[in-house]
């Protein structure tokens, strides 16, 4: 996700969420793979911060199945001059690791992230610090954290790091220069470059929706739409991670022909059918069919949006199934142009469960207006759309198989309580 260059007034606030939770995540089967962190401690980097990042660490350690044989972790950390951390060969164990980790010291001078890439290239890959010989059965991979603009050159450096076979993620902090990051990072930039602000409440949002739908629907059939705000106010980087915010939710649901449908509006001026309930039989054609949906960019009638899904995206004409629950998911960025008052309340009548979710200028009275009961548990609101969790989606597809059924909720909710929407698996390039 690309976000914008916004200044940071709390970068601390960013990698809060990845820290939280206690439960055990569930281990994940790998595929062989080196994994190196490369990690700014400049003087820009508070100590507060530099501790959220060895969480974020942390958490991505604890998602892995750490081992010889298995996923072996090394850290640079840098700033005017390179520190080697932990070598590859370092610590075998998820236990020494994690223990590891803990113990880096913040450097708290330059920025010099070209030198630090360089490092990795010459020593931190090396057979000499534990790395494998280069093959197709073995990830290289190396995750960036910086928070500002680098004071010597990454574009030639990191092209090299990526010819030798090095997949690279570059994640921006804060202050951070957008076009440094996706200098560094390996094609599709969109799938490894993201930036942080300072706001991590749509992350936590999408852990208490798989929470709450493992609640209402666990295994069960149910139809759920959502409803989603495409307003000019929005703006086109914001309606990209709306679309990502969907398909995490799509992730934690069980599709198929007997449980979950999805379907999916957008509304601005108009009111625009992307797809109905039940056109998509899997995750995947669930998940493309969002990415390809284009931004209408105009007004924000609300109320003309809830109608049709009361008169239209629960019809069985629709692919609305007699009998089965009915969820919404209702996602505006500011105060509707027209009257949403009757329409919420038929469609809480008609039993629908309706979910509400606000971002920027949203009025929190409309969204509560929209919530089923308890309105607490079934509105919600964040000041702004940037976020991580789609850092940890990522990381979490690109490494990992979960040995429990993602679907079932006991696994959600361990799963978020663990990492909180953080770590999925690497690429399915890279999973046995």
């Amino acid at each position: 996700m690309l976000g914008t260059k916004t200044p940071s007034t709390n970068k601390a606030m960013a990698f809060t969420a990845v820290g939280q939770g206690s439960a055990h995540l569930p281990f994940a089967r790998t595929r062989p793979t080196d994994l190196v962190f490369i990690i700014d401690s400049s003087r820009s980097v508070r100590p507060n911060e530099f501790e959220k990042v060895k969480v974020f660490m942390s958490k991505v350690i604890e998602s892995l199945d750490v081992g010889p044989d298995a996923t072996r972790v090394g850290v640079i950390n840098y700033a005017s001059a390179v520190n080697n951390e932990l070598s590859l060969k370092t610590h075998r164990t998820k236990a020494n690791l994690l223990q590891a980790v803990r113990k880096i010291e913040p450097l708290s001078t330059g920025t010099m992230t070209g030198l630090a890439i360089q490092f990795a290239i010459n020593r931190a890959f090396s057979e000499g610090e534990g790395a494998r010989v280069q093959s197709p059965e073995i990830n290289k991979v190396a995750i960036i954290v910086t928070d500002g603009r680098p004071q010597d050159g990454v574009k030639d450096v990191a092209a090299r790091a990526r010819a030798l076979g090095i997949e690279i993620f570059a994640i921006g902090v804060g202050r951070v220069d957008m076009h440094t990051l996706r200098q560094m990072a390996s094609e599709p930039l969109d799938e490894h470059v993201d930036y942080v602000e300072s706001y991590s409440v749509i992350e936590k949002l999408t852990k208490k929706f798989q929470e709450a739908f493992c609640a209402c629907t666990g295994g069960t059939a149910t139809d759920l739409v959502f409803l989603i705000d495409g307003s000019k106010s929005v703006r086109p980087e914001n309606f990209e991670l709306v679309k990502r915010f969907i398909n995490q939710i799509v992730d934690s649901l069980d599709v198929s022909d007997k449980n979950a449908h999805v379907g999916l509006v957008q509304y601005s001026s108009s009111v625009r059918q992307e797809f109905p309930l039940g056109q998509y039989k899997n995750k995947k054609d669930i998940k493309a069919a969002v990415r390809r949906m284009s931004y209408m960019e105009k007004g924000t009638m609300t109320g003309q949006a809830l109608k049709y899904l009361v008169d239209n995206s629960f019809a069985i004409s629709s692919g609305a199934r007699p009998g089965v629950p009915k969820v919404a998911v209702v996602f505006t960025d500011g105060r509707s142009q027209d009257y949403i008052n009757d329409a919420a309340k038929k469609a809480k009548d008609l039993g629908y469960k309706m979910f509400a979710v606000g971002v920027g200028n949203a009025v929190e009275d409309e969204l509560k207006e929209i919530a089923s009961e308890p309105v607490a548990e079934h509105y919600f609101y964040t000041a702004d759309f940037r976020t991580i969790n789609q850092i940890g989606k990522k990381l979490q597809s690109k490494i990992c198989i979960e040995e429990e059924d993602p679907c079932e909720c006991g696994a959600i909710v361990k799963f978020q309580r663990k990492v909180d929407n953080l770590i999925k698996a690497l690429t399915r390039k890279h999973i046995l």
